[in-house]
């Protein structure tokens, strides 16, 4: 990863920090750094390494309302792998950071249903200890990588994700 633009932050969907490094260990997706319930920072993969972390980007001139009406129009009509296609020949920050260009940052939590069991789940809020850990990791990469602070997203925002994901977690 020659270039990195953003930082993307997630949450697990699990309760261990120990689960989520297991799970890496089988599956391609994971991010660059885990940051367990008691601010514990671990970096996983290089930063200058890819890492499938992000999924399929929205449009990010439909979220800041800066599409031209033609590309508008065109948006609106595509499925999200054709969309994701299509925002991925933009150069960034035209289009939200991708797995290309960005570091992702996990941070423990499980997502729940909901009492009623009907809508998207909830994600547990970030421990405090967590936020420290994040925004004091944030800031290095910011420092270190010249990653402007703007280019700092939580997972739904940039893909199609659980609106919840965290959504506790500050910066």
């Amino acid at each position: 990863m020659p270039t990195v633009v953003g930082v993307i932050v997630h949450q697990t969907d699990s309760s261990t920090a120990a689960s989520t490094l297991a799970s890496y260990k089988v599956s391609p997706n994971g991010a660059h750094f885990l940051i367990d319930k008691d601010g514990t920072i671990y970096q996983t993969v290089s930063v200058r390494k890819r890492v499938n972390h992000v999924g399929r980007l929205r449009a990010r001139c439909v979220a800041e309302h800066s599409c031209k009406p033609t590309e508008l129009a065109l948006i609106n009509g595509m499925q999200p792998g054709i969309r994701n296609r299509h925002e991925m020949k933009k150069d960034s920050p035209a289009r939200y950071p991708s797995n290309f260009d960005s570091i992702g940052i996990e941070i423990v939590g499980r997502a729940m249903s909901p009492a009623s069991g009907k809508g998207d789940a909830i994600y547990e809020a970030v421990t405090a200890a967590q936020n420290s850990s994040l925004s004091w990791l944030v800031r290095e990469i910011s420092s270190t990588m010249h990653v402007n602070m703007r280019e700092v997203f939580r997972h739904p925002v940039v893909s199609q994700k659980t609106p919840t994901e965290a959504s506790t977690a500050r910066w």
